[in-house]
């Protein structure tokens, strides 16, 4: 059995119907009610950052592989509130490791990180060798869970895999993140059937090249990870860096609109780094591991979806 925090986010989803796929059975922890997701063989609805709470979970399910999902994501609300996103991930994180101590310690165990803890590239391709330099609150709880979740192999002789997720996108997404918030924006234009056929997206700096992956990929990536490696760290990016132009280009391609671009000044970050991609060589050599989905596919679900989602008014 595998056991998801944040089962019922944007990557959990697509993880937990992966599972289903391959007959895996899937239990979850969670803040929000069950979600609906036909893979769950079971759901506790708990709170991460109370540690006797989590420690009783684990020691009911007892499960064999975890995935750690659950965190707060956002990078726009770790500027705003910066002591609560720390501690929020670093808490619920030290928790479930310290739960999976005591009541699992065999248990194979895969926590999220992120891209973002490197910072500022300093030569390109990112491996997982380059430094880490935080660059906002988000990032910096990140790396503070991914040495925690190291010292756990260190001290405890745990296997803990860390895999640092670059950008990934596709159906389900918030549309906090770039991909899905152009989808939301051209879905509620073609429903507002413009007459003249035509609608403005409103961008930062489009010039902005970045690493995406289909979510799908990174959840095939997880898995992967789990059944093959052993403890240590892994990114998960697609290698290659792609213009935010690009995304807003071929997100057009599936749009019968016309789409004229606007460069609004209060989405212009100053000391924006221009370009990060990441290389993914060790995870690939590891586990055989490659992405497979083609961003147009990635864009036009993630549209579809949008467009699923604003024909329904349900855009929460």
């Amino acid at each position: 059995m595998i056991l998801i925090t944040g089962v019922g986010g944007f990557a959990g989803r697509h993880l937990a119907a992966l599972c289903a796929e391959r007959g895996v059975e899937v239990a979850g922890l969670g803040r929000g009610p069950r979600p609906d997701l036909p893979a769950l063989s079971s759901y506790e609805r708990i709170d991460l950052a109370d540690a006797a709470a989590v420690r009783a979970a684990i020691a009911r399910l007892r499960p064999e592989r975890v995935v750690h999902l659950a965190a707060q994501a956002s990078v726009a609300r770790s500027w705003e509130a910066p002591a609560e996103v720390i501690s929020s991930n670093v808490t619920s994180s030290l928790n479930l490791l310290e739960a999976l101590r005591l009541e699992t310690p065999e248990a194979i165990t895969l926590v999220a990180c992120s891209g973002e803890e490197y910072g500022r590239p300093q030569s390109l391709p990112v491996d997982e060798s380059h430094p880490l330099g935080p660059r906002n609150p988000y990032a910096t709880s990140k790396t503070m869970v991914d040495v925690l979740a190291g010292s756990y192999v260190e001290m405890h002789g745990m296997r803990v895999l860390r895999a640092r997720a670059f950008n990934h996108a596709g159906p389900g997404q918030s549309d906090t993140y770039v991909v899905a918030k152009f989808a939301r924006e051209i879905a509620e234009a073609e429903a507002a059937e413009p007459a003249d056929g035509r609608a403005v997206i409103l961008t930062g700096d489009v010039a902005v090249r970045r690493d995406f992956c289909d979510v799908r990929d990174v959840a095939r990536a997880y898995l992967l990870a789990m059944e093959q490696a052993e403890s240590g760290v892994f990114n998960v990016c697609s290698g290659r860096a792609i213009p935010v132009s690009d995304i807003l280009s071929g997100l057009a391609a599936h749009s019968p609109l016309e789409l004229e671009r606007r460069t609004d000044p209060s989405r212009l970050r100053d000391n924006e780094v221009m370009e990060i991609r990441g290389s993914h060589e060790r995870l690939t050599e590891v586990t055989g591991w490659r992405p497979e989905i083609d961003l147009a596919d990635t864009l036009r679900d993630t549209l579809d979806w949008w467009r699923e989602r604003v024909a329904a008014g349900v855009l929460r």
